[in-house]
């Protein structure tokens, strides 16, 4: 087993609260994000990110005891994801917010239709398939200076880990290489979503999309208040 903080299994309460502490996340490192997508976007990824998690929360606080669809699923893991799918989907703006819904959504089919207790090998999958429908929806390739610079390496920290082996871990990886991937977007020159439209303008500042992405799998372990606070190893 691994030392690093978090869920040692994919439960329904463990997903529960992994999905509570990003959105503390969000709240607390929501000015740092809005101040970056001032310099490299049109400054509202930040707030639509703050009102798609708190929706998110009163979708979690709305699950009746027993939430899920049938006997297996009844208190799922996949249950938390999919709420939490379909407020973005739904209900958030931004080029961003239907993105994140699709990843939530990948995710939870991946742990709904897993061998019971789901764990690395579900998130690895659901990762990945998260990742090519970003990709299939966004047309965003690594190095574009979005969400997939981050989302593209911790898929492959998670594919990289053994499918048994301690999820807390391997989402504490993914973590790692989605910081790295996100802060690799500082000197690129953005190529799609709506930093493309400043040119060089948003050289010099990390995608905040990206950075999401892996304040999404830190939030798995801790909530964090900044992000300074993002793990580099």
């Amino acid at each position: 087993m691994s030392d690093q903080p978090g869920p040692k299994g994919l439960t329904y309460a463990a997903v529960m609260d992994w999905l509570t502490r990003f959105a503390a996340t969000v709240r607390s490192v929501e000015p740092e994000l809005t101040v970056l997508d001032q310099k490299a976007g049109d400054g509202d990824f930040g707030g639509n990110l703050v009102t798609g998690m708190d929706g998110v929360r009163r979708a979690l606080d709305a699950l009746p005891a027993g939430a899920g669809n049938g006997e297996r699923s009844r208190r799922g893991p996949d249950v938390p994801l999919d709420a939490a799918a379909r407020v973005f989907l739904d209900d958030v703006g931004g080029t961003s917010g239907p993105l994140f819904g699709l990843l939530f959504q990948e995710l939870a089919d991946a742990l709904g239709v897993a061998a019971d207790p789901p764990g690395t090998a579900a998130l690895a999958l659901g990762t990945a398939a998260g990742t090519a429908a970003i990709q299939r929806v966004g047309e965003a390739e690594v190095g574009d200076k979005t969400m997939v610079d981050a989302l593209v390496p911790a898929a492959r920290a998670l594919a990289s880990c053994e499918p048994t082996g301690d999820p807390a871990y391997a989402l504490h990886l993914a973590a790692v290489a989605a910081h790295r991937g996100a802060r690799s977007t500082t000197d690129l020159r953005a190529r799609r979503g709506r930093a493309s439209y400043t040119g060089d303008h948003a050289r010099g500042v990390p995608d905040p999309g990206a950075l999401t992405v892996a304040l999404l799998f830190a939030s798995a372990h801790a909530e964090l208040t900044s992000l300074s606070r993002l793990p580099v190893s």
